[in-house]
């Protein structure tokens, strides 16, 4: 599991996003440097210990109006290669050092680990404690058997999320394995609260073949929950 270090981050991660999400297609602010708060997110764990991952959820309360926005970050010990147009920037960490914290949908290590967590193969992480799964994060994935991503193939990003197409490829022979085709999964960069909305179920109803479903919190110190990702099928090349 990831270990949380209780140590200094700087510049921290909310003034690393200060300054780059304005520049975000999907950033609703008016002019103005955002205000930002931290409110919710979660963590996953690469397979391998190298690559720390995690889904931070913000508040921007500039302008008069206040958004909730997404931002998977990865964090690496060295830069990641040919990712240069997906670098937030660089900050040391109190204990690893320098660090390259990067926009996590252009990292592979990211992309397959949130692939994971919607196929139940990875288990969500606190955000702020070590080896403690964070049970409020759920994941739905509608196919049967353990399909894989194989390659991620194109990132764009839109006025209110970024779609991921993957590839992916079937498991092992079982009966009822999707088979090798592509998938769209959308992340929701602006979050809405969906609680009690007849028109978002959350099963196998639903329109969409998987979704990631988390909890961020609200000014009065209640709790909103939405979709942070969705998948449909991709239409074959």
């Amino acid at each position: 599991m990831a270990f949380v270090y209780n140590t200094t981050v700087t510049p921290s991660k909310l003034e690393l996003l200060t300054s780059w999400l304005p520049g975000q297609s999907w950033y609703l602010g008016k002019g103005g440097e955002p205000s930002l708060t931290k409110v919710g997110g979660f963590r996953l764990d690469d397979p391998q210990g190298e690559v720390g991952l995690e889904f931070m959820v913000v508040t921007d309360d500039s302008g008069g109006q206040r958004h909730t926005y997404q931002v998977p970050f990865s964090y690496r010990g060295a830069p990641l290669d040919e990712a240069g147009h997906a670098l937030i920037g660089t900050t040391e960490h109190g204990v690893l050092g320098t660090r390259w914290v990067y926009d996590g949908i252009h990292d592979p290590v990211l992309i397959a680990q949130l692939f994971a967590l919607l196929t139940g193969e990875a288990e969500p992480q606190s955000q702020g404690l070590s080896d403690t799964p964070d049970f409020t994060v759920t994941g739905y994935f509608a196919g049967t058997g353990r399909p894989v991503v194989i390659t991620p193939a194109t990132v764009t990003n839109g006025p209110d999320g970024t779609d991921l197409l993957v590839r992916t490829t079937s498991g092992a022979a079982t009966p009822g394995t999707p088979p090798n085709g592509q998938l769209t999964i959308r992340v929701h960069r602006v979050l809405q609260d969906t609680q009690g909305d007849a028109s978002d179920p959350a099963g196998p109803s639903d329109p969409a073949v998987g979704h990631v479903t988390a909890n961020w919190l609200l000014p009065d110190g209640s709790h909103a929950r939405g979709r942070f990702a969705v998948v449909h099928n991709a239409p074959p090349e």
